[in-house]
């Protein structure tokens, strides 16, 4: 392991354990998106727009670019969480994608051209939730794992092991 604790093991920072989870299940739901059976009307999946009638559980409206979108934000995920300042950069900048992504929604008509993800109700609060989340694991689980590093360095410069 490095001082920095860079491409060290996962557990070498909380923000990297979290940002690893959340990809992993990004790209399981970018995959269960092109099964069909998970996903309703699978026969109704255009590449994009709101005329995709495809749902995802039968819940999330689903086209073959949201669920693109989805196993790539996994395969970033994974990327980044190599190290906890990129793992912290997707928990936080991914949010706030996911946070302008509910606002769209909010804004736009379900039946309009604008909707080319596509997006339902449900599809909104997701995002929402999604945001609010990864954000929250950016911030906190950074504060976490920056003071286990200072605590730990202290404890080298102090002679090594604690307790015992």
């Amino acid at each position: 392991m490095d001082r920095t604790g860079a491409r060290s093991g996962i557990s070498s920072h909380p923000v990297r354990l979290a940002a690893t989870a959340v990809s992993g299940v990004f790209l399981l739901v970018g995959i269960l998106g092109f099964i069909p059976g998970v996903t309703t009307e699978y026969d109704g999946m255009t590449f994009a727009g709101h005329e995709s009638t495809a749902m995802l559980l039968g819940v999330f409206h689903v086209s073959i670019l949201h669920n693109i979108v989805h196993l790539l934000f996994g395969i970033v995920g994974f990327a980044l969480a190599r190290s906890a300042g990129g793992a912290r950069a997707f928990l936080v900048g991914g949010g706030v994608i996911y946070l302008v992504l509910w606002i769209y929604g909010l804004v736009i008509d379900m039946d309009s051209v604008a909707n080319f993800v596509p997006l339902n109700t449900a599809d909104n609060w997701l995002h929402f939730f999604l945001g609010i989340g990864m954000i929250a694991l950016g911030v906190l689980l950074w504060r976490s794992g920056s003071s286990v590093r200072a605590g730990s360095r202290s404890g080298r410069a102090h002679g090594g092991q604690h307790g015992a």
